[in-house]
């Protein structure tokens, strides 16, 4: 049973550690959400101990800036954990990665500041990569705009990394984008490699969980994604806390009830808790 509550204070004393989902719980991109960064200098004012985990194509490091540049105090996160930074440690530690790569980002440089340290070469030349990194999509442009790309790449039988596996992502105005996680779909449904990093896969679950040194069932997850945050939470044996007023606000009414039964249809687990924002 999914139960709808007013404020995350009222129930943070049952758990060791919270964490947050990024886009669609803290902020839209552009903006902190009104009642966020008060709610969690509250909860750190009392010990409660806050981490993010975002499925960003960046690293660890410009995402807390990016957070901090919004209005959120640096000192209340303990961990800033991303599906990026999970990928460069793998690159970092792996001699069987590729190291000629492809880049997709989101804004031109990312994936330069992404492979700082690393020895690998970004090339833009299809027919010379060895993989493709997808970490964004440059906003409205859809799956469709790299289909060229994605046909040579299946040609030549490259995998591709995918270090933000969200379908969809929010934006000001409750207006919704096109992530790399569909077009990593895109090219799976097509019989290509895919690698994805990120939510609901388990691994980088255990990775901040381990950092934490928390048992699963004392941590929240606090996200916006049935099928991100909450699958991958309730997997870990995590608690799990919907906020509605996220990438499912259309079809929520901050009841829990519509929750629930949004679950059921999609085939996700239902969250132990919803609320409409973070507050």
């Amino acid at each position: 049973m999914t139960k709808a509550i007013q404020s995350i204070a009222n129930i943070a004393h049952q758990f060791d550690a919270i964490v947050l989902d990024q886009w669609g719980v803290l902020h839209d991109g552009s903006a902190p959400y009104e009642t966020a960064p008060a709610c969690l200098s509250d909860l750190h004012s009392v010990g409660t101990r806050l981490a993010v985990l975002s499925n960003s194509g960046k690293r660890a490091v410009p995402n807390a800036s990016r957070i901090a540049s919004m209005g959120f105090a640096e000192e209340i996160f303990e961990i800033v954990m991303t599906s990026g930074e999970a990928l460069f440690l793998d690159f970092q530690i792996s001699s069987e990665c590729p190291r000629k790569i492809l880049p997709i980002e989101r804004s031109e440089g990312d994936a330069l500041d992404w492979a700082q340290g690393l020895d690998i070469m970004l090339s833009h030349d299809i027919e010379d990569a060895e993989t493709i990194l997808l970490m964004g999509l440059p906003d409205g442009m859809g799956a469709e705009a790299f289909d060229d790309v994605l046909q040579t790449a299946l040609s030549r039988k490259l995998p591709l990394y995918c270090s933000n596996p969200d379908l969809t992502s929010p934006r000001a105005g409750g207006a919704l984008v096109v992530s790399p996680g569909a077009l990593a779909k895109t090219y799976e449904d097509a019989g290509g490699t895919v690698h994805l990093y990120g939510k609901p896969h388990l691994p980088i679950f255990r990775a901040l969980e381990a950092k934490l040194n928390c048992a699963p069932d004392r941590i929240l997850m606090v996200g916006d994604s049935l099928h991100h945050d909450i699958q991958g939470g309730a997997n870990a044996g995590w608690k799990t806390l919907l906020i509605e007023g996220g990438i499912h606000e259309a079809e929520l009414d901050g009841t829990g009830q519509r929750a629930q039964r949004l679950a059921d249809v999609e085939g996700t687990p239902r969250a132990d808790f919803t609320m409409t924002r973070l507050r």
